[in-house]
C-alpha cells in the first residue's frame, strides 16, 4: 500500500502526528506492535490521565534546549487543551493538574481513536516491523514487516493473555514521508522495549546514552527493610560536591529496596545522570520539611521532661514520626534508643550534657538524614527515560532527520524528558503536531 505518512509508533506523539498529517489531507497509516493504540496513556495519572499542566515552564524539562524551546514557541498547554476540548473531552483543574472530567485515562484514548476514524487514518495493530529502507529512484520508503493474528481474538484482534499466534501476515509499505514514535525503553510491557532501535541505526542515527527516570531508586544499607512501608511527607535533596543539585518536596515511600514517591520522581532525572557519570550519589532526607529545626528542639526537650523515667528515649519521637523511623533515626547517629533516664543516671553520666548532645544529634538524623542511591529500579518501573537520538542529527525546528529527507523522530525518542505532572504528555503532543504540521 501507497501512503503520503507512516507513522510507526501508536503512542501520544504518534497519534498526534498522523492526526496533525491527516488534517492536511495526508494519506496516513498508523502502524503499532501492540493489540491497541496509547497503553502508556492508560497508565498515566494513576488511570486518569494528567495530559498537560497549567505551571508549564522550561525548568520542568530537560535535554536539548533548542528542543524544548521549540516546543514552547508551536504548541502551549492552551492548545493541548483546546485540542482536547474540540475532540469532546471536558477537563478540569486541580493544583496546576489537567485531567479529563471523566476522570479516565480511556476517555483521552477514545477520543484520539474517534479523530483517527474521523480523519480516515489506517491503524495497523499488532504490527512487527522488519526492515525500513529508503529507495533512492524515488525517495520513497518501503516498510515491511507481519501483522499477528492470535487464536479467539475478537474482531478487532485484540489478543489476550498467553493467546496463540495462529497467522502471520506478511506486508509491504511505501510512504514518501515516515516518523518514528516508538518510545525508547521505559515500561516495555507497555510497548517500549527498543526493538525499534536496531532499525533506526540502520538509518545511520545514534542514540546519546538513554536512563530511566520517573522511577524508585535502590538504596545502601538495611535499614530501608526495617522502615519499609513508611510514607511520609518529606524533602529530598541530591547533593553533589557539597552542594544541592536538585531537591523535591512530597510523599516519599520508604521500601525494602531504597526509596520511590513523587518527589523522588522529580528528582529522579538528576539521579541517573550523576548514575551514568559513574558517581557516589547520596541523597538527604528531611523529615520534617515543614518544621523548623529549633522547634523540632523544643519539641524534643519538652518530650523528654514529659518520658516516664523508665520508658526508653525513642518514645519521645511518638507523634512526631511514624513508629518504624524511631529506632533508624536514632541509629543513624550512633545513639541507643534503649536508654532511659533513669539508665542514664544508675550510669552516673552528665544528664544535661547527655541529653543536650542526644536532641542535637536527634535534630540532624531527622532533618538531615543521609543515603547512598546505587541504582534504578529499571525500565520497567520507570515511566520515562533521559536521553535519546542524538540531537546533532535532528533539526530541532521540524524534528525531521538531517541524514535522510522526510524521515522524522517524536516523542520520548528525543533527547527531551520532563518532570511528574502531565508534562512528558506536553512533549508528545507538541512534538507530534510540530511533525505533523511539517509534513511535506
Amino acid at each position: 500500500m501507497k501512503y503520503d505518512v507512516i507513522v510507526i509508533g501508536a503512542g501520544a506523539s504518534g497519534v498526534m502526528s498522523a492526526i496533525t498529517a491527516a488534517r492536511q489531507n495526508k494519506s496516513v497509516l498508523l502502524l503499532e506492535k501492540e493489540n491497541k493504540i496509547g497503553k502508556k496513556i492508560y497508565a498515566t495519572g494513576n488511570g486518569k490521565c494528567n495530559f498537560t499542566n497549567d505551571y508549564m515552564k522550561k525548568e520542568c524539562f530537560f535535554g536539548n534546549e533548542e528542543l524544548i524551546n521549540n516546543m514552547f514557541d508551536n504548541f502551549s498547554k492552551q492548545d493541548t487543551i483546546n485540542f482536547f476540548n474540540e475532540l469532546g473531552i471536558l477537563s478540569y483543574e486541580k493544583n496546576g493538574y489537567y485531567y479529563p472530567n471523566s476522570n479516565q485515562a480511556s476517555s483521552i484514548v477514545t477520543a484520539l481513536e474517534l479523530e483517527l476514524m474521523r480523519l480516515g487514518v489506517d491503524i495497523c495493530l499488532n504490527s512487527i516491523i522488519s526492515f525500513v529502507t529508503l529507495q533512492k529512484s524515488d525517495n520513497k520508503y518501503i516498510v515491511t514487516g507481519k501483522t499477528l493474528q492470535f487464536e479467539n481474538s475478537d474482531s478487532k484482534n485484540k489478543k489476550k493473555k498467553n493467546d496463540i499466534i495462529i497467522n502471520e501476515i506478511p506486508f509491504k509499505h511505501e510512504s514518501s514521508n515516515l516518523i518514528f514514535s516508538t518510545g525508547l525503553l521505559a515500561s516495555p510491557k507497555l510497548g517500549s522495549d527498543g526493538s525499534i532501535f536496531k532499525i533506526i541505526k540502520n538509518l545511520n542515527h545514534t542514540f546519546t546514552p538513554i536512563a530511566p527516570v520517573l522511577c524508585g531508586f535502590y538504596c545502601k544499607g538495611n535499614a530501608f527493610k526495617k522502615m519499609a512501608g513508611v510514607r511520609i511527607k518529606s524533602k529530598i535533596s541530591i547533593i553533589d560536591k557539597n552542594n544541592v543539585k536538585r531537591e523535591d518536596t512530597g510523599e516519599i515511600q520508604i521500601t525494602e529496596y531504597g526509596i520511590s514517591g513523587i518527589p523522588v520522581f522529580q528528582v529522579s532525572h538528576c539521579i541517573s545522570e550523576l548514575l551514568l557519570k559513574k558517581q557516589n550519589v547520596i541523597g538527604q532526607i528531611d523529615f520534617l520539611p515543614d518544621f523548623p529545626s529549633d522547634k523540632l528542639r523544643d519539641l524534643l526537650l519538652a518530650n523528654i521532661k514529659i518520658l516516664p523515667e523508665k520508658k526508653e528515649f525513642k518514645y519521645i519521637l511518638n507523634g512526631i514520626l511514624p513508629d518504624k523511623l524511631w529506632n533508624e533515626v536514632f541509629n543513624n547517629v550512633n545513639l541507643d534508643s534503649s536508654f532511659t533516664k533513669k539508665g542514664i543516671k544508675k550510669r552516673e553520666l552528665p544528664f544535661d550534657e547527655f541529653i543536650n548532645n542526644m536532641i542535637d544529634k536527634l535534630e540532624k538524623s531527622i532533618k538531615h538524614y543521609s543515603i547512598t542511591i546505587e541504582k534504578s529500579r529499571g525500565y520497567d518501573f520507570s515511566q520515562a527515560c533521559l536521553g535519546g537520538i542524538n540531537s546533532n542529527e535532528i533539526n530541532t525546528k521540524t524534528l525531521e532527520s538531517k541524514i535522510y529527507k522526510n524521515l522524522y523522530f517524536t516523542g520520548e525518542l528525543l533527547d527531551v524528558d520532563g518532570i511528574c505532572g502531565g508534562y512528558n504528555l506536553q512533549w508528545a503532543w507538541a512534538s507530534g503536531y510540530i511533525v505533523g504540521k511539517n509534513i511535506k
